[in-house]
């Protein structure tokens, strides 16, 4: 009969039904998208080895007909990554990586979708000039690990004579083996964990809120089956029934949100993360789970909320003033929540793994915590305001006759600004755990090009020098020197360089072209000292075995070779071993070895970073940039903090669309009093005054509640990690300001509808 009931009961029914079901769907939808996340995460891994083009710990195939040369020549392009590979088969047998159907000619390009959509812009003039190959393809899905992801594959020439460089790979596939798993530091799996948590917690609370929609008429229809014969037995299992309905509903419109969803996926990137449709299939295990769990929520809710409801054959005794809400028991759940997380206060990331079973009741607790202490807060403080405009009566009032429909309206808001406010404490607090200093010297170079052997490194360095943007240049060569030709026992670096450059890198006794010096830095370097007998035959460049063939040019040391004194280089380290001016470099070495320049910027010049780049593509292909940071921080954490700005995003929007549902649903309760009000000549300038008040009253003392429960879970958690609490209060406040705003922007959308309900229409009944 309950169910029934929701899907017969006339236009009021449906309607109820409807934001039931809206409500609830919402909610299904954002767990199932959070069940399908982990499948997400793991298919784009599983792209990213199956296009692997380095072998990961196995030996480089020797070339043969069915091997590929594969050169990395990634690039960037306004902070975005733009991941290239020149291909250049050896044999008719090479193997093709995912999402290509033929090897390339030089000059032609493969691109994905999201690269092509950015190089047909008015703005990538820049980056056209750069990669600037003639599309003749596009990547298919299977060789990208998103939709958004920037690619292309382009025809090498001549590679082989590059095989020893780093950014050269020779490969007989593109499908490599996992890395080893490398143990997870305890702190980033306490994150991981929080995260989950955090997110799906206001989940459960909206689920919670939606199944109550409507409640004051369902509990005068019931009214009614009592007067016909009712028992109250009878009355709460239709009850429940009905809710059932709802819920059932809820789940189908779930799992067509869910399907929506998954096909937008497919065209959004959030923080640098996409993914195509295909990835967002949820566990079956956890899918089941949801179809279960949330039916038999929905009637366990309905169930609690009717013990404090009599319905009787002649009406509902609700109206009366009720018993005040106790603070004892409510108060249990924070301290319970608490009392599980202090035994692992101060354990740090050495002392083991956090009991995760006893990480996630006790912050559940404290997050339950809210929604119980915001009824009881609300009732008293509403329970003490009084005088007021008219707009301010009519809300008070209204507050303090249903001051447990308004705290349901913000305990989701609440408990997830509260998640948030903790979560950004634990993050700020431990970021320094995961962020290491990269010993990199940002005041004498911005940034450094890698030259590969081969290419004419002074015409680089003058090239480079006289790029838009760039203040000066230095550059050097850098190779080994030892006593034998080849697999020498042991070899030195050897640095070679102009005087200005050797300068640079050293702290010079006098120079000149044709000088060759030696290295004594802050420690000692017992082999250097023994090579540098004078009149001793060292090899240039020797041949090291896994290193490739060497050049093997015989050198001998100067009579008057001089001494110089290391400095740290941009690059944060001393230098060892030899140095030697060009002019002192055995002929033959010379376009064997690499160089490296060293680049300082104008920052204040237009986009400089990409004018440099540009710089670059045309000196060689295989030239590298990279930009200098004192800092760099560990990729599982930029990676987890990127997935909570993404969960963040979605429970911020599920936020919006409840309340919104929620609001419309209250509006629809009051629909004929609303009416009344505007017959008998209330102005409704002030009654949509005093819907923003019922608002913005609850919502004030939620966030409250959640700004005080928030950052003493956020403390907690920090002691846990043996972490100095501090407080971003930028942050708080920002977390704070974003779910005021949402509340005030969800109150703007329901004007409307509430100008339209404030009609004498209104006052029909059937």
């Amino acid at each position: 009969m309950g169910l029934k009931v929701a899907f017969t009961g006339g236009r009021e029914g449906w309607v109820r039904a409807l934001l039931t079901g809206v409500g609830v769907g919402l909610g299904v939808a954002l767990l199932l998208l959070t069940t399908a996340i982990p499948n997400a995460m793991q298919a784009r891994e599983d792209r990213e080895y199956a296009r692997m083009d380095v072998a990961i710990g196995d030996a480089e195939p020797a070339k043969s007909d069915s091997t590929v040369l594969v050169a990395n020549v990634d690039t960037e392009f306004r902070g975005l990554d733009v991941r290239g590979r020149q291909l250049e088969p050896e044999g008719l047998r090479a193997p093709l990586p995912p999402g290509i159907k033929r090897f390339l000619a030089p000059g032609e390009m493969f691109v994905s979708p999201a690269l092509k959509e950015l190089l047909d812009s008015k703005d990538a003039e820049l980056l056209r000039e750069r990669i600037p190959y003639r599309i003749t393809g596009s990547i298919g899905e299977s060789g990208l690990i998103g939709s958004a992801e920037l690619a292309y594959y382009t025809g090498g020439q001549s590679l082989a004579e590059f095989v020893d460089d780093s950014a050269i790979s020779r490969i007989d596939t593109f499908r490599a083996t996992k890395a080893p798993s490398q143990e997870t530091d305890p702190v980033l799996l306490l994150l991981v964990l929080l995260v989950f948590v955090v997110l799906l917690m206001p989940v459960g609370v909206f689920i919670a809120t939606a199944v109550r929609f409507g409640g004051e008429r369902r509990d005068r229809r019931l009214a009614a089956l009592r007067l016909v014969g009712a028992d109250s037995r009878m009355t709460r299992r239709i009850a429940a029934g009905e809710a059932l309905g709802g819920a059932l509903l809820g789940l189908a419109f779930g799992i067509g949100f869910f399907l929506i969803g998954r096909q937008v996926a497919g065209s959004v990137e959030l923080f640098g993360v996409s993914v195509f449709p295909s990835y967002l299939d949820p566990a079956p295990a956890l899918a089941v789970l949801i179809a279960v769990a949330v039916p038999a929520a929905a009637v366990a809710v309905t169930l609690l909320a009717l013990r404090g409801v009599v319905i009787e054959p002649l009406g509902v005794v609700r109206t009366t003033k009720p018993a005040r809400r106790r603070l004892w028991w409510r108060l249990l759940l924070p301290l319970g929540g608490l009392g599980l997380l202090a035994p692992m206060i101060g354990q740090g990331g050495g002392n083991g793994t956090f009991n995760e079973y006893m990480v996630a009741g006790g912050v559940i607790l404290l997050l339950v915590g809210v929604t119980a202490l915001l009824p009881w807060v609300v009732e008293n403080v509403v329970g003490r305001l009084n005088s007021g405009p008219v707009s301010w009566q009519l809300a008070v009032r209204r507050l303090q006759l249903s001051s447990g429909t308004a705290a349901r309206m913000v305990n989701g808001i609440a408990v997830a600004v509260a998640g948030a406010i903790a979560l950004q404490m634990l993050f700020s607090g431990v970021q320094d755990n995961f962020t290491e200093p990269t010993g990199q010297d940002v005041s004498r170079a911005q940034m450094e090009v890698s030259i590969p052997k081969g290419a004419a490194l002074a015409e680089a360095q003058r090239k480079l020098a006289g790029t838009p943007g760039v203040r000066g240049a230095v550059a050097v060569s850098t190779t080994s020197l030892a006593a034998s030709r080849e697999n020498p026992e042991s070899s030195v670096g050897l640095t070679v360089g102009d005087c200005a450059a050797l300068r640079e890198v050293a702290k010079l006794p006098s120079c000149r072209e044709g000088d060759a010096f030696t290295l004594h830095g802050s420690w000692p370097d017992g082999e250097t000292v023994k090579l540098a007998e004078p009149g001793r035959e060292l090899f240039v460049n020797p041949t090291i075995e896994g290193s490739g063939k060497g050049t093997e040019a015989a050198w001998t040391v100067p009579r008057d070779i001089k001494r110089a004194v290391p400095y740290k280089g941009p690059t944060g380290w001393e230098r060892t071993g030899f140095l030697m001016t060009t002019k002192a470099l055995p002929t033959a070495v010379a376009s064997d070895i690499s160089g490296v320049i060293y680049v300082r910027l104008d920052r204040s010049a237009p986009e400089v970073h990409e004018v440099v780049r540009n710089a670059v593509a045309e000196i060689h292909p295989l030239a590298s940039p990279t930009i200098y940071a004192q800092n760099e921080r560990s990729q599982s954490y930029d990676s987890l903090r990127t997935g909570l700005f993404v969960g963040a995003a979605c429970v911020l929007a599920l936020i919006g669309a409840s309340l919104l549902v929620s609001q419309l649903e209250q509006l629809r309760e009051r629909r004929k009093l609303l009416s009344a009000l505007v017959a008998f000549g209330t102005r409704r300038r002030t009654l949509s005054l005093s819907v923003l008040w019922q608002t913005a009253i609850p919502v004030a003392l939620g966030l409250a509640l959640a700004l005080i429960m928030g950052l003493t879970l956020g403390s907690v958690l920090l002691k846990m990690t043996d972490t100095a609490i501090s407080v971003d209060w930028t942050s708080v406040l920002a977390m704070t300001a974003i779910g005021a705003a949402a509340v005030l922007a969800v109150t703007a959308l329901s004007i409307p509808p509430l100008l339209r309900l404030m009609r004498p229409d209104g006052l029909r009944t059937e």
